[in-house]
């Protein structure tokens, strides 16, 4: 099989995932990419604050493996509520 992507495995690749500021979603960020990543690092986690205090991005730089892991990963992240966006 194929692989078209662009990328060369393995790699760091930064995910970033928007949602709603809630207590718990650097939690849930977090938690969705380590079930993904064996080699996560705590220091690689970045969160900003919207201007109004509505909003929170996290943005997780991970030594991607493959296209498969990174796919799995953006389907758990969109697939959870907290979630509105993930790039």
């Amino acid at each position: 099989m194929q692989d078209d992507s662009a990328l060369e495995f393995p790699c760091e690749f930064p995910i970033k995932a928007m949602g709603r500021a809630a207590d718990n979603f650097d939690a849930v960020v977090v938690g969705i990419i380590r079930k993904h990543t064996p080699d996560f690092s705590d220091s690689t986690v970045k969160s900003r604050l919207s201007k109004s205090g509505n909003y929170v991005s996290i943005t997780v730089t991970i030594n991607a493996r493959s296209r498969e892991q990174l796919d799995n990963i953006y389907l758990d992240l969109t697939a959870n509520d907290l979630v509105l966006v993930a790039l």
